[in-house]
């Protein structure tokens, strides 16, 4: 079996596990910033699986060329859903050093003004089974058939958002004792969806262009629906993260500032000065531009730098709650990033992408 470029898929699985294997190492001589970093590699890529499903479910409801384009990139990414729960596993060996309530159930929150619900929310044995139960569902999302369904899109939304947003709860937030955020979990979500739409943009740029810069209906490229799909994903996210900060930093009170005070007082507020400008600023600036969006080179370009950005924002959102920076985390995340995306991803069949004539009767209604 080989890819629509012509490679075996052997080499990309071999090669992944190369890079795996060369940040294993890493272990050894950091483990809990090891652990941290394979975590944060397992999110950003299940987060490019589950937001690229969420683009299905979208479709489903709304219509539309675009959803028709996306859809045999995001079903394959959604197929390896499975295995990419499978590389969550070996997080266990790290629960301990990663997460205060596994390395002390019974103290940790001994610190906090109310310890009576986190202590009991965050249980391992409880942990564990919620882990589970979301895995599950995700699992169950994932399939054919029920990615396929009609009629279920709304209430697959509604059950991705209480579980992703529980998920990142549960493994992310919970890396700071005490900490809490009603938007982290949007936060979080919102990123999914756009890396996941930038994953499927990039790969149709790069395999399929012709098809991208064809006339869908009404005169319009295919390209330019896809940039702006990109467009409101990007401003989805960046208004609920600035007004998440805006709100606890006005607030100032320190259970709520925890989170941000080791990304802001440490080199890490580079990385969030990177992110507004590389996340936000200049692609943002770049898909208001008709000409490039239209074009799938650029386009594509603009999505490789997105997907590329999402990973940094991964990296922000979970290596400072563990670490306040070291050159370690910048061998080890692009390693295991690189090495798990080889493992689980693949090029879609150029023949699987529709031409824009075929999509075109799906759409049932106006274009912005």
């Amino acid at each position: 079996m080989t890819t629509a470029a012509g490679r075996p898929l052997t080499r990309r699985r071999v090669a992944g596990l190369v890079a795996l294997a060369l940040a294993l190492p890493g272990a050894a001589l950091d483990a809990r910033l090891f652990w941290a970093c394979w975590l944060a590699a397992w999110w950003f890529v299940i987060g490019l699986m589950l937001g690229g499903m969420v683009n299905l479910w979208l479709h489903r409801l709304v219509g539309g060329a675009w959803g028709q384009a996306l859809r045999p990139v995001a079903l394959a990414a959604a197929a390896r859903l499975p295995w990419a729960l499978l590389l969550f596993l070996p997080l266990a060996l790290g629960l301990r050093q990663l997460y205060p309530w596994a390395a002390d159930p019974r103290g940790w929150a001994q610190g906090l003004a109310r310890p009576a619900f986190p202590t009991f929310w965050l249980q391992p044995g409880f942990v564990g089974l919620r882990l589970a139960l979301y895995g599950a569902l995700w699992w169950w999302l994932a399939r054919p058939a029920s990615l396929a369904a009609k009629g279920r899109a709304a209430a697959a939304l509604a059950l991705y958002a209480l579980t992703g947003t529980l998920a990142s709860v549960d493994l992310l937030m919970s890396l700071v004792p005490g900490w809490f955020s009603t938007a982290f979990g949007l936060v979080v979500l919102s990123g999914q969806a756009l890396g996941g739409t930038a994953l499927g943009v990039w790969q149709l740029a790069r395999w399929a262009p012709e098809a991208l810069e064809a006339e869908a209906a009404e005169g319009v490229p295919l390209a330019r629906d896809l940039g702006n799909l990109l467009l409101m994903w990007l401003m989805t996210w960046a208004y609920l993260a600035f007004m998440e900060f805006l709100i606890i930093w006005a607030e100032n009170l320190p259970a709520e500032i925890a989170w941000y005070l080791p990304r802001l007082r440490s080199g890490w507020w580079w990385v969030g000065v990177a992110l507004v400008l590389l996340q936000l600023a200049l692609p943002l600036l770049a898909l208001l531009q008709r000409r490039l969006k239209d074009r799938a080179r650029w386009l594509g370009m603009i999505a490789a730098e997105l997907l590329l950005t999402q990973a940094l924002n991964t990296a922000w959102l979970v290596l400072p709650s563990v670490a306040t920076g070291t050159w370690l985390a910048w061998w080890l995340l692009p390693l295991l990033a690189l090495g798990m995306g080889l493992l689980l991803f693949e090029a879609p069949a150029g023949a699987a992408v529709p031409a824009p004539e075929s999509a075109a009767p799906e759409v049932r209604h106006g274009r912005a």
